[in-house]
């Protein structure tokens, strides 16, 4: 999930993007109906501001408040980076500076502005960590394994169950980074210094 925002430049390359995606694959025909009539763009229907909130079916969000791809890729480009002033933030988050770590948390605090919508909700379930990690649901070792993240002493597998099998709520939102001490900080070795 992404909640794209612009870069820390001022720019937004990822919503040209979408755009010409929906544009050469002619995704609008695949978009949701009620999505494409509550916006003139329909590229935005791939966001997730846009696009929750026209499922009518029951998901499960997992995602990082500080998801490692979009903070590599599309909030501190290299484009927008040209002196490397992020890099060792990038490659360490325990490197960052008190004003990127402050930075980070606006972008954390955008993303949680928006699930606030589907708080409570029981046919939403979520697990949001403050781990610097991506697609946490591919690895035994963040999914379920003795020392995986956990939210609430819960793994995500276990909140997953929850959530599916209608046992009780099933939303768990981090505290803001440094605070959990569980989570597998997953830098991609060839993002070092972009």
């Amino acid at each position: 999930m992404s909640f794209f925002r612009d870069d820390i430049s001022g720019n937004n390359s990822i919503r040209p993007f979408f755009s010409s995606l929906v544009a050469l694959q002619g995704a609008e025909k695949n978009l949701n109906k009620d999505c494409l009539n509550s916006t003139l763009d329909p590229y935005l229907c791939f966001f997730p501001q846009y696009a929750l909130q026209n499922i009518k079916t029951p998901y499960f969000i997992l995602n990082s408040a500080y998801d490692v791809y979009q903070f590599h890729h599309i909030f501190v480009p290299p484009s927008s980076d040209p002196r490397g002033h992020w890099s060792r933030c990038k490659a360490d988050p325990s490197a960052c500076s008190t004003l990127q770590i402050a930075t980070l948390q606006g972008l954390r605090s955008a993303m949680l502005t928006a699930l606030k919508l589907f708080e409570g909700e029981p046919e939403v379930g979520m697990f949001i960590n403050s781990c610097f990690a991506h697609c946490q649901s591919e690895l035994q070792d963040t999914w379920f394994a003795p020392n995986s993240p956990t939210l609430d002493n819960e793994t995500i597998a276990e909140l997953v169950g929850d959530w599916y099998f209608e046992r009780g709520a099933a939303q768990e939102i981090d505290c803001a980074y440094p605070c959990d001490s569980t989570c597998h900080n997953i830098i991609p070795s060839n993002q070092v210094g972009n």
